[in-house]
C-alpha cells in the first residue's frame, strides 16, 4: 500500500510538472538548441552519432552514384578488342575508365588465357571485393540507427531517476521547478534518440537500395563479358 501511494504521488507530481512545462515553454520562446541543451550529456552523444551518420550517408551516396554511372559503349569496346585479339588495349581501356565494373572486367581480361570457369571465378572474386568496398560504412550507419533510440531511452531513465532523486531529497517541499530538469532530460533525449534513429534507418535503406542496383548491374555486365569470352574461345 505504501508503495502504491508513493507511485500515485509521483505520477501526480510528474503530471503537474508536464502541464507546468507546457505552459511555460511557449512564453519563454525556447528554440531547438536550448531545448536540446536540456537533454544533458546524452544529447552530445546523439549529436556526435548524427554527424557521423550524415558524413557516412553523403560520402557513400557520392561513391555509389559514381558506381551507378554506365558507359553504354564500354562492353562494345571490350568486345571489339577481344575479337581483334587486342587484350592489351582492352585492359588499358578498363584502366582508363577506373570504375568498379571496369576493374572487374580488367581482371577478367588479364585472365583471358585461362579456362572460362577460371575466368568466371576470378571475375566473381574481384566483384565481391568491389562490393565489399562499396559497403564500407554501411554497418556503422546501421548501428547508429539501432543504437540511437536506445541511447535516447537511456536518457529517459537517467532523467526520471534524477527527477525522483530530487523529489526524494526535497521531502515535503516538492516544487515543480525542482523536477523540471530531470523531466526535460527524460523527454528530450527520447525525442532526440528517435529522430536520429529514424533518419539513420531511412538513410541506410536508401543506400542499400543503391548498392543492390549497382550489384545487379555488375552481374548483368559480367554475364555479357563471359558471353564474349565463350564466343571468342569457341572460335579459337
Amino acid at each position: 500500500m505504501v508503495l502504491m501511494t508513493l507511485l500515485a504521488q509521483a505520477a501526480s507530481v510528474a503530471q503537474d510538472s508536464l502541464i507546468s512545462l507546457t505552459e511555460v515553454a511557449p512564453e519563454e520562446g525556447m528554440n531547438v538548441f536550448e531545448l536540446a541543451v536540456k537533454g544533458g550529456w546524452i544529447m552530445i552523444v546523439l549529436a556526435v552519432l548524427s554527424v557521423i551518420g550524415v558524413y557516412i550517408f553523403f560520402e557513400r551516396f557520392s561513391t555509389l552514384r559514381k558506381a551507378m554511372q554506365r558507359n553504354p559503349l564500354f562492353m562494345e569496346r571490350i568486345h571489339d578488342n577481344i575479337k581483334d585479339d587486342d587484350l592489351k588495349s582492352a585492359a588499358n581501356y578498363c584502366r582508363s575508365e577506373n570504375t568498379p565494373l571496369s576493374r572487374i572486367i580488367e581482371r577478367g581480361v588479364k585472365s583471358f588465357n585461362f579456362s572460362a570457369a577460371s575466368i568466371r571465378e576470378t571475375v566473381d572474386n574481384c566483384a565481391n571485393l568491389e562490393i565489399a568496398t562499396l559497403e564500407k560504412g554501411l554497418p556503422v550507419l546501421s548501428t547508429i540507427a539501432a543504437v540511437a533510440p536506445m541511447i535516447g531511452f537511456l536518457g529517459t531513465v537517467t532523467g526520471m531517476v534524477r527527477a525522483f532523486w530530487e523529489m526524494a531529497n526535497a521531502g515535503n517541499n516538492i516544487d515543480v521547478s525542482l523536477l523540471s530538469g530531470g523531466i526535460y532530460e527524460a523527454m528530450v533525449t527520447t525525442v532526440g534518440g528517435l529522430v536520429v534513429g529514424i533518419i539513420a534507418i531511412f538513410a541506410y535503406n536508401y543506400l542499400v537500395t543503391m548498392l543492390d542496383k549497382v550489384q545487379n548491374d555488375m552481374e548483368a555486365e559480367i554475364i555479357s563479358f563471359m558471353e564474349i569470352v565463350r564466343e571468342k574461345k569457341e572460335n579459337l
